[in-house]
Parts: structure tokens; sequence; C-alpha cells
């Protein structure tokens, strides 16, 4: 039998520990490898080649959101599966568009969990119905040329909204479950992209552009 090859990468070492003494305990599920935060799971994707990951959303060093776009960069036949509460649904979207394969919620039981790698890996999706018409509602309130003028990812959109709204760094890494190095990595990145040198200025360009009608 060919087993399907899982890599798991959450922060909380309960977690990581539970899930995989349950997943081992499925005869056609192999655990390659686990990781603690985002970066060790791109490094993960990268020795073990999994052909599912188990991600958490809110890590730190890098979350899962970031780490999911990377990895769908670099390897996209590696097949993402979100792994969430209920209160960091909405950060699911913006995995979601990455092109992560879908979520499950933490609470789920480990049956429903070997279940949902299974679908994954036979070329299926996990997103609810809620989850799909939240999408198409998105996909249908973003003008794609104002967010791509800059090229701006949906994800830099989000913070520049809050950037903009005057929050700091720690306030806008704990509205969007992000940890604090994440959040600068993503202002410089939309400083750079703004070609503007600070918040006042990114702001003004933000606000100019229409970034902040929506």
């Amino acid at each position: 039998m060919v087993k399907i090859k899982v890599l798991l990468a959450d922060d909380q070492e309960l977690i990581l520990e539970s899930l995989h003494i349950v997943l081992s305990m499925e005869p056609d599920l192999e655990i390659v490898g686990l990781a603690k935060d985002g970066e060790e799971a791109i490094k993960g994707c990268d020795q073990f080649m999994p052909d599912i990951v188990l991600m958490d959303v809110n890590m730190p060093v890098m979350d899962g959101v970031a780490a999911t776009a990377l990895i769908k960069e670099r390897i996209p036949a590696t097949k993402i599966i979100m792994l969430t509460s209920h209160k960091e649904v909405e950060h699911v979207l913006a995995a979601l568009s990455y092109g992560a394969e879908g979520y499950l919620l933490k609470a789920i039981h480990p049956r429903d969990l070997a279940a949902g790698i299974r679908v994954v890996h036979a070329g299926g999706t996990l997103i609810s119905q809620e989850m799909a018409s939240k999408m198409i509602k998105n996909m249908n309130n973003t003008t794609p040329a104002k967010n791509n003028e800059f090229g701006l990812t949906a994800r830099e959109v989000e913070v520049l909204h809050k950037l903009a709204t005057g929050l700091r760094n720690q306030d806008i890494a704990e509205a969007l479950y992000l940890s604090e190095g994440t959040v600068k990595n993503y202002i410089s990145t939309i400083y750079s992209k703004l070609n503007v040198k600070g918040r006042r200025e990114a702001t003004r360009k933000a606000r100019d552009s229409g970034f902040m009608d929506h």
C-alpha cells in the first residue's frame, strides 16, 4: 500500500503530538514531519515532499497563511489543509486564495480528520457552503484593478487597511492572527511595492489609489 505522506504544522506541542499519535494509527497515513511554525513547515516540505500538509493558521515566526502562499508557489503539487479554530475562519479565506485545498476545525473528530486527508489526497476540497459563499462575495467585492495596480496580495491589502487606520504593528498582528515579525515583513513589502518610505505616505497613497473605498 502506498501511504499518504503527511506533514503536521502547529505551534502547540500538545496538539502536534495528539495529531501525530492519532493519525499514525491510520494504516494508509504516514507522518513524515512535524513543524512548529511556518518556516519549519516550508523546510519540511522541501525535505520530505509530503502529499498533504495540515497547517495551523496562527503560528509564530511565520503564520500558516504566509507559509501556504510560499509552499504553493514552490511546490504546487503539495496539498494544504488549514487547521483552524472558529474565530480564525475569516483568515482561511486568504489561505484558500493562495491555493489551499480547504480547512478543518481543530475540534474535529480524529476519524473525520483522517477522512478529510483522504478526500483532499484524492483531488477533493474541504470547503463548507458558508465559506464558499464568503469567497464568492469577497471576489465580487474586490476590484482587481485597484488591488493589482501595485501588485499587492489580498493579505497585503488587509495589512495596509489596518495600517491606514492607525493601528500599531502589535495591534495589526493580534487582529490578523500573525506574529509581529510577519507584520513587519508585510509592511516592508507594502512600502517597497507602493514606493513609499513610511506609514503616513503609505496611507496617503492607499487613499489616493482607492484602496480604502472598500
